[in-house]
């Protein structure tokens, strides 16, 4: 029986009829499969299968790859990461064209003393695009990780709400806006932080914005209130993101009272909100900065 032959017993047998079976003519290799299946009680397939696995040579391991040797020393590529965060963290381009304006300065100032003149020499025969590459993983870890702050409402209070969609045209008068939340958290959402609601009137581009605590109703609708004052026309249609700030019921109740329409814009359509996601407004990613200088975080950015 197959069971009572061991696996080394199997694996001796193959390799004894390999070397025959490979130099063999077809009618030789038909009588050597016979032997082998009588004597290890297997198939032919099985027999074929193992000399064939027996008869494959090991494949060769490729050569370690050759890795350049790194034009730059440690040292130079230290400095200019340092020097780079010093500088605000410019592009690299602009980096490149204010070195040799900084860099004197920075040393008459005793900034850089622990650095020799040939770190120097090396970062400023650096090209913008060997800063690039080596400032990468820098830059990399000092991005903001995609938080976003707004939380979506329940689908039965957001249904009833009517779609707002980007080719939707208005009557061109003033009185439309657009209303989104900026939460200058930074790179995390924990802990208290200010919002600001930006709202832009469509047709003459007026903007107003106040900050408020957090998205609690109590605190949302003084900021509102507050902007409600200040805007030089009477709102008549309110258009939102679906955050549950907008898009609850004390916030609808609030808005007929003041006989107010409101619309929201589709679900990860920044289009529908194009007015107030545009540069120049708070909610714009590049325009707005909190006191502290590091970049919120808002369902446009």
């Amino acid at each position: 029986m197959e069971g009572k032959i061991s696996m080394a017993t199997k694996r001796q047998v193959t390799l004894r009829f390999r070397d025959e079976y490979m130099k063999a003519s077809k009618k030789d290799k038909g009588r050597i499969l016979d032997e082998m299946c009588s004597v290890l009680k297997i198939g032919r397939s099985t027999a074929r299968r193992r000399l064939a696995e027996a008869g494959t040579q090991p494949r060769e391991l490729p050569a370690a790859r050759k890795t350049r040797p790194k034009r730059y020393s440690e040292q130079s590529r230290e400095l200019l990461v340092r020097v780079w965060m010093m500088m605000d963290m410019p592009c690299a381009k602009y980096l490149k064209q204010m070195l040799s304006l900084w860099l004197p300065a920075l040393r008459a100032h005793g900034e850089l003393s622990e650095y020799d003149g040939f770190a120097f020499n090396e970062l400023m025969a650096m090209s913008p695009a060997t800063m690039d590459r080596y400032l990468k993983r820098t830059r990399d870890a000092a991005k903001p990780k995609g938080l976003a702050g707004t939380r979506p409402a329940g689908e039965l209070v957001r249904n009833s709400i009517t779609i707002r969609k980007a080719s939707d045209e208005l009557d061109g008068l003033p009185g439309n806006v657009e209303a989104d939340t900026v939460a200058h958290c930074g790179p995390s959402l924990k802990g208290e932080f200010c919002r600001t609601l930006t709202v832009v009137d469509i047709a003459t581009g007026w903007t107003e914005n106040a900050s408020c605590r957090n998205n609690a109703f109590a605190n949302f609708s003084r900021a509102q209130a507050l902007i409600e004052a200040r805007l030089p026309l009477r709102i008549r249609s309110y258009d939102s993101d679906n955050g549950s700030e907008f898009i609850n019921r004390d916030m609808i109740a609030w808005l007929q009272e003041r006989d107010i329409e409101q619309t929201r814009s589709r679900p990860y359509r920044k289009n529908d909100q194009a007015t107030v996601s545009s540069p120049g407004t708070t909610t714009s990613c590049a325009a707005t900065r909190s006191t502290t200088g590091t970049p919120p975080t808002s369902s446009t950015c």
